[in-house]
């Protein structure tokens, strides 16, 4: 196991390490995180991007900041922490990086805003998406910052493309001699356990870079410190600043955060709870609900009839059950056209696991629908991480055979994540 060198703990560390400030803005080293966070129905969990403010950017002073961020990246009161850090003195903020669906979050799958200047504050903003390696490098260069600022919701799903644009931006950083610091914000899906299989690299693309779970249960700061020791070539200079109040069982409602949908089509945590299993539909000739108001809950295509949601709730899967549903999806696949699928309702959250729900719903849709084709590309492969799942449900595997199929390799990276949780 790869591990960072230890140094003595400066203020830094122990901001990372979960240290508090006191009144006379001295670190305050507390208690473990299991000790200290509370339940549900607890104060809400302070982001690292507040505690980052609280500690009046100390983190950061004498930097030139840029940051990779998006609509997501809030303070407590709901302003964007761009806005909230260009107008504080004590932060030198000089350029904004944004990822897939751009910074203001105007651009939809697959797109993203380009290079402009950022209305309201001025600010250059730079375009990240599709760039790696040293084109990124550059950008980074090019815009003069010294540190870089991670601040993005991620959905917990290995093929939710954000956590590849930290891990893209870290190798960049390295590359640029830039110091790397992500600020974390809670898993919405809680951080329980990581599910699914996971990525040979053979099959590694944007929606999947490194083999991780397909649920990954992690945060966005604990998967730049297994990016960093398990899978950079060259470590980048990372700082993180952790969460305090987060447990790894709470899910996104017990937080007391603000949900902001982190893309178009992540519209509430609900969204995130089904989308590591019910994405897989994306490599399908069925729709995955893009263009409805409940999209990746909403499955369907022409021809399907109430024969695929009776199948999936013979299986009688833990905490969900599936509605004979029809609807019109107003873009993406089927725009405009009624088609027949299932929704979707999941009862007991805490049961539920959304990666071997999807693999049920792919089998029970290929055997109840004659109409069912995967996408001619093999995107199914890339969202799966290899050619097996396709394979073996092509061959007439079931879902317990299917899921079977990942099993040690789930285990190894099980393992591997257990060296870098942050949380309790």
């Amino acid at each position: 196991m790869s591990r960072m060198r230890r140094k003595k703990l400066s203020r830094r560390d122990l901001l990372a390490a979960g240290g508090a400030l006191t009144a006379g803005g001295a670190l305050a080293v507390t208690a473990s995180p299991a000790a200290a966070a509370p339940g549900r129905g607890h104060a809400r969990v302070r982001t690292g991007f507040e505690r980052l403010a609280a500690d009046g950017y100390a983190l950061l002073a004498g930097e030139r900041v840029g940051v990779v961020t998006n609509p997501t990246g809030i303070a407590p009161d709901a302003r964007h922490l761009v806005d909230v850090m260009h107008a504080d003195e004590r932060v030198d903020l000089v350029a904004v990086f944004g990822p897939e669906h751009g910074f203001r979050g105007t651009a939809q799958a697959g797109g993203s805003e380009g290079r402009y200047d950022d209305p309201a504050t001025g600010l250059p903003v730079y375009d990240t998406y599709l760039k790696s390696g040293r084109p990124l490098a550059d950008v980074f260069t090019a815009s003069g910052v010294d540190t870089i600022v991670f601040d993005i919701q991620d959905a917990g799903a290995r093929f939710y493309t954000y956590i590849w644009t930290l891990y893209d931006c870290m190798v960049a950083a390295e590359l640029a001699g830039k110091r790397f610091v992500v600020l974390d914000r809670p898993n919405p899906v809680s951080g329980r356990a990581a599910l699914g299989p996971v990525l040979d690299r053979a099959f590694a693309t944007f929606v999947g870079r490194e083999p991780i779970a397909q649920a990954h249960g992690m945060t966005v700061a604990e998967l730049a410190l297994l990016f960093n020791a398990e899978f950079l070539a060259r470590p980048v200079e990372l700082e993180t600043v952790r969460m305090t109040g987060w447990r790894r069982a709470d899910f996104f409602d017990a937080t007391g955060l603000p949900w902001v949908p982190p893309s178009p089509n992540m519209p509430t945590p609900e969204t995130a709870l089904v989308y590591s299993g019910t994405c897989l539909f994306e490599g399908t000739n069925l729709s995955e609900g893009r263009g409805t108001t409940r999209p990746f809950e909403l499955l369907g295509a022409e021809g399907v009839d109430r024969r695929w949601a009776e199948a999936a709730n013979a299986l009688e899967l833990p905490g969900v059950r599936f509605r004979e549903a029809y609807f019109a999806p107003t873009f993406s696949k089927f725009q405009g056209r009624t088609v027949g699928g299932v929704q979707l309702h999941v009862h007991d959250r805490e049961t539920f696991d959304p990666v071997r729900t999807g693999i049920a719903l792919l089998v029970t849709a290929r055997a109840s629908w004659p109409g069912f084709a995967w996408r001619p590309d093999h995107w199914i492969d890339k969202l799966t991480g290899s050619s097996r799942v396709r394979t073996l449900i092509d061959a007439g595997a079931d879902t317990d055979e299917t899921v079977a199929a990942w099993t040690d390799d789930l285990a190894a990276f099980r393992a591997v994540r257990r060296e870098h949780l942050l949380y309790r």
